[in-house]
């Protein structure tokens, strides 16, 4: 079961569709995504990279930028250090292409995810300090390593943090106290004292503003540097930020850079996973390119990655994106694996009567139980832990419903834990062994779940009557992509739906066909992906449906048929 609800967001639409040349269905959909005032509205619609805020008024952006230009002009040694993720490799390829088109002898380091762990280490410092480098620049990483970049700062190192999470904090009897890292400059636009009109950047969107400012003070030409808002988009889109404010104007230029891109890596990666060019969406890089660099720093090392963005020649290019896709592939093989035993392990014990699902699987390689427990996550719509048997213990990744915050929860378990850390709908954890059935029992004697929080919610655009569906609308809710986290694409909803001619086409026989008609006669192609048979079964005995769906147009062989896309029916 599920439960559908209408958003209801009042607003002058017909007034809004007046001023913008817009339909009121736009303008509803736009006051759906939460824009009252006319600059916000003008600024979704119209936004362009001029309307991007100046990286400068972010708190440290001067020093850092100071301290950078000097080491440049200077020759001295600089070694930037992100994380194994597609944030982290693409902002470590932002600062060293910036870095070193300025002038500056710059190298990189990646940590490696089972050996190092997360962001930065005594390891990767001592090893900077071995190859004689003289200042460290981390990006994706950084604001929660006081002790690491205390360390190297003992060791004369000069240390300057861009990042984007969250500054960590002491609860000083209700007053949050912020632990700051004694680097030379942290650029974060969550530091609590960073005036940035925009909280919700990327790691890579950080190094950008940080190139970008570096460029004005070395008074050399920023447009020189626009070709690499495409890895900006790619790790906004990948890191599933929210598609809001500038990210949407990143994600939107970056998509066109992306489609005519002169980056080798890139190119061959697009060509060699089928991705159309001319078609790439956000979708493309969220669930096909997106999932090939992360491979790499899951299964490999990250540093695959960054070497696909570096390939200067075609021949190295096509060998290191062969090799991302098939990386990724076993990725997805042993993800099936893991998914079916854990659905197995759920059904045939009493995990099943659990509100929280704690799954210990130990053979399961550790990268990938996040993944594992989002599917499980879907599948039950309850929140998900993963164990894995790690290097030393037992290590794991949680992933959230909406009414539930995972990380507070864990707070009230700490005990139990070696390490962990994370936020409201993800988290990872360490423990040891004799801890897991202990977790298990806690996490789910604490839980105060009702039975409707565990109903899947279905958050519905409008009502839209079939006759409305256009060609029309189709091409104008374009104007609302890129669709994605916090833009999510158009939900509309019909009642008392016949439908006539179902039939299961597909090799993997998991697609529905059939044609809806309403109460005046109006008929129209449906689709639906997924479970076409559980589906088939319902149609079967019900007289009349109700669906939510978004409108498309098929292309077939020269010809273009409305349909709608049904994503939830009952």
């Amino acid at each position: 079961m599920e439960k559908w609800f209408v958003s209801m967001k009042k607003a002058d639409f017909n007034g809004i569709a007046d001023k913008y040349h817009i339909s009121p269905i736009l303008a509803r959909l736009i006051r759906n995504r939460d824009m009252m005032e006319d600059g916000e509205i003008e600024f979704y619609l119209n936004g362009t990279i001029a309307d991007l805020y100046d990286g400068m008024l972010m708190k440290d952006m001067d020093k850092a930028v100071e301290i950078l230009a000097e080491k440049i002009r200077g020759g001295d040694a600089i070694r930037v250090i992100g994380d194994y993720d597609i944030d982290g490799v693409n902002a470590t390829y932002v600062l060293q292409e910036g870095i070193s088109r300025l002038g500056g002898v710059v190298d990189t380091d990646i940590p490696d995810r089972i050996r190092d762990g997360y962001g930065l280490n005594r390891m990767l410092i001592d090893r900077a300090l071995e190859d004689g480098i003289d200042t460290i620049i981390t990006c994706d990483n950084g604001i929660a390593a006081s002790d690491e970049i205390a360390y190297g700062k003992q060791q004369g190192l000069t240390i300057i943090v861009t990042d984007h999470h969250e500054v960590p904090y002491l609860d000083a009897g209700g007053e949050k106290e912020y632990l700051l890292p004694p680097a030379d400059a942290v650029v974060d636009p969550h530091r609590p004292d960073c005036e940035y009109p925009f909280k919700g950047l990327c790691g890579a969107a950080v190094a950008y503003k940080l190139v970008e400012a570096l460029y004005e003070v070395m008074q050399k030409d920023v447009d020189d540097i626009d070709y690499l808002m495409e890895n900006v988009a790619i790790a906004t889109v990948g890191d599933v930020m929210d598609l809001q404010g500038e990210n949407r104007i990143f994600v939107k230029q970056g998509l066109e850079m992306l489609k005519r891109t002169g980056n080798p890596g890139l190119k061959a990666l697009i060509e060699c996973t089928g991705v159309p060019v001319d078609r790439l969406s956000a979708y493309h890089i969220g669930f096909v390119l997106g999932p090939c660099i992360n491979a790499s720093g899951r299964l490999d090392t990250a540093k695959r990655a960054l070497e696909l963005l570096n390939a200067s020649s075609r021949r190295e290019a096509v060998m290191l994106a062969e090799d991302l896709k098939a990386l990724n592939d076993s990725r997805k093989e042993m993800t099936e694996k893991g998914v079916e035993q854990a659905v197995d392990q759920i059904e045939n014990t009493s995990l099943k009567e659990d509100k929280v699902l704690v799954v210990y699987l130990p053979e399961c390689h550790e990268s990938i139980a996040g993944i594992i427990a989002g599917r499980i996550k879907e599948r039950y719509y309850r929140p998900t832990f993963v164990l894995t048997q790690g290097e030393e213990g037992v290590k794991g990744s949680g992933r959230s419903i909406e009414s539930y915050n995972m990380f507070e929860e864990m707070c009230r378990c700490r005990a139990l834990f070696t390490k962990f850390g994370g936020h409201k709908l993800a988290a990872g954890l360490s423990l040891e062994e004799d801890n897991v059935d202990r977790f298990r029992e806690t996490i789910n004697e604490l839980a105060v779940l009702s039975e409707e929080d565990l109903l899947p919610k279905v958050s519905i655009d409008m009502q839209l009557p079939l006759a409305y569906v256009t060609e029309s609308l189709v091409s104008e809710l374009e104007i609302l992509e890129p669709f994605g986290k916090g833009n999510t694409k158009p939900l509309f909803a019909e009642k008392n739906l016949k439908v006539l001619r179902p039939r299961i086409i597909g090799k993997n026989q998991n697609v529905l066909k059939f044609q809806v008609q309403d109460k005046r006669g109006n008929q129209m192609e449906a689709i639906y992906f997924g479970d076409a048979a559980s589906c088939l079964e319902y149609i079967r005995q019900k007289e009349e449906m109700s669906f939510t769906f978004y409108p498309s147009v098929n292309e077939y062989m020269g010809k273009r048929t409305l349909q709608i896309t049904v994503v939830n029916y009952q």
